[in-house]
Formats: structure tokens, C-alpha cells, sequence
């Protein structure tokens, strides 16, 4: 009485061919296309300069932190580690990887000849 029979539909039309069901999946590649270009190569390209900018650090940059320390560079360790000199005789030491910026860069010392 409160339950109306259930009628099966007749059967749709053939299984989808092969560029028919590449046209399904155009737009799902299109987003992983359009995502890599705007986010996943800027992101690595972002990263690969930071690494170089870390790795040119030297004695008498002035570099500031992640957490906003600025400071000048006495020492740099082989560990990842530098040496920063935050204020008159006041030495900390910093992991590379937080240097965000260099604010003033040293020239490298001239080579005897």
C-alpha cells in the first residue's frame, strides 16, 4: 500500500569507447596540470633558492631569522649550525635552515696572485 513497485530502467547506451572516456578523465588531468604550474614549481623553486642562499652564507653576513633575530654571521659550522652575533658580545648559535633573509652580503676575500 505505502510502497510503489520498482521498475528497472532499461539499459543505457553502449559502454563508453576509449576517447570517449579520456574525455571523462580531460578535466581531472587538466587540474593536476594547472596545480603543478601554480603551486607544486613555485614551491620547489622557492626551495631550491633557499638552499642556495644558505649554503653562500659566509662569516660577516648579516642575516635575519625565522624568528625575526638579526644578526651578523661569526662563525659557520659544518653541523648546519652558524654562529650569529646578535648584539656586543652576545653570541647565539642558529640552524642554517632558519636564515629567511640576508640583509647585507660580504664580498668574498680577493685570491692572492
Amino acid at each position: 500500500m505505502f510502497i510503489s513497485p520498482a521498475f528497472a530502467q532499461a539499459a543505457g547506451g553502449a559502454a563508453p569507447s576509449g576517447i570517449a572516456a579520456f574525455g571523462q578523465f580531460l578535466p581531472l588531468v587538466l587540474i593536476f596540470v594547472i596545480m603543478y604550474f601554480l603551486l607544486i614549481r613555485p614551491q620547489q623553486k622557492k626551495v631550491k633558492e633557499h638552499r642556495s642562499m644558505v649554503e653562500a652564507l659566509r662569516r660577516g653576513d648579516q642575516i635575519v631569522t625565522q624568528g625575526g633575530i638579526i644578526g651578523k654571521v661569526t662563525h659557520v659550522r659544518e653541523d648546519g649550525e652558524l654562529e650569529v652575533e646578535i648584539a656586543p658580545g652576545v653570541k647565539v648559535r642558529v640552524v642554517k635552515a632558519t636564515v629567511t633573509q640576508v640583509l647585507t652580503k660580504t664580498e668574498p676575500a680577493a685570491s692572492a696572485e
